[in-house]
């Protein structure tokens, strides 16, 4: 475990002076990560893909599996499953969901969403959950690289700082 004590020298907001504190720790080596991909919307979710990926061999990760579903709302049972495994120090969820004309958008996003964060706390292990939810495929574009490389930047943050606490 790593505390660092904050610096009593200049005190920051909502800091306590002399407490301890885990830092954020991005060191992949060692950790294995399991990925979770809606195929609905491919090419987004293709190029959150690529940002993961990249990312996760840049922190070190050299053991992940990648599992693909239909679609968001198949996401969850498939985290569910592989977090149950015992075999995964942290898990991503990638996907995206466009504002159509109907109702649908919000049950999809709300769903996927409320399923990611239940598999989650249900079961003790970390997920970035980087399903997109945009107005067009044009937000989704944008963002998808940069989501990607940030949900496997959290996914391993996540898993050292739980074995940090334990």
């Amino acid at each position: 475990m790593s505390f660092k004590p904050n610096s009593a020298a200049a005190p920051s907001a909502g800091k306590c002076d002399g407490l301890p504190e885990i830092e954020p720790n991005l060191n992949g080596a060692g950790l294995r990560v399991g990925i979770v991909m809606a195929r609905f919307n491919k090419d987004i979710g293709e190029g959150l893909l690529s940002g993961c990926c990249q990312e996760l061999r840049r922190m070190g990760v050299s053991d992940a599996l990648l599992t693909t579903v239909p679609g968001a709302l198949e996401i969850p049972l498939t985290l569910q499953t592989m977090a149950q495994s015992g075999k995964f120090d942290a898990l991503v969820a990638l996907g995206c969901v466009i504002r159509g004309e109907t109702y649908h958008f919000e049950i999809v996003a709300n769903e996927s969403a409320r399923g990611v964060t239940e598999v989650q706390l249900t079961t003790g292990i970390p997920i970035a959950n980087a399903v997109l939810t945009t107005e067009n495929d044009a937000q989704a574009e944008v963002r998808m690289h940069q989501k990607g490389m940030e949900a496997a930047q959290c996914a391993v943050e996540m898993a050292n700082l739980l074995k940090a606490v334990k």
